[in-house]
């Protein structure tokens, strides 16, 4: 084998390397049913905890039924913001957003931010 058949393999294989990092390790199937979730329950919201964020209740879909999930404290992860679990109307259907966290994109870090969370920050 010469140089240029192993510098074209060797470029083959990275290439090909970079392209699996892109593909999703965790591919989540979306929840679409013909029943509307009931409406949300009341949680009193317990007191603050450093270090984390309040993730609250939410309904999912779980045995054909919609069944309610408590509200917990998750650790907060610097430079993101947590996402709650949300019901969209589409159509005579219902789809469920999985929670989750999204990048803080305010450029700003949250330790030296007095609104971390601010919608309407440019």
């Amino acid at each position: 084998m010469n140089i240029r058949n192993t510098a074209t393999a060797a470029a083959i294989a990275l290439l090909s390397l970079g392209t699996l990092a892109t593909v999703p390790t965790a591919a989540q199937a979306q929840i679409v049913v013909q029943v509307a979730p009931p409406p949300p329950r009341y949680e009193r919201v317990p007191p603050p905890r450093a270090g984390y964020v309040w993730a609250p209740g939410h309904w999912e879909w779980r045995g054909n039924r919609h069944v309610w999930m408590r509200g917990n404290y998750m650790r907060a992860r610097p430079g993101y913001v947590y996402r709650a679990p949300a019901w969209e109307q589409r159509g005579d259907r219902w789809a469920m957003q999985r929670g989750g966290w999204d990048r803080d994109g305010d450029g700003v870090p949250n330790r030296a931010d007095r609104r971390p969370n601010n919608p309407r920050r440019y």
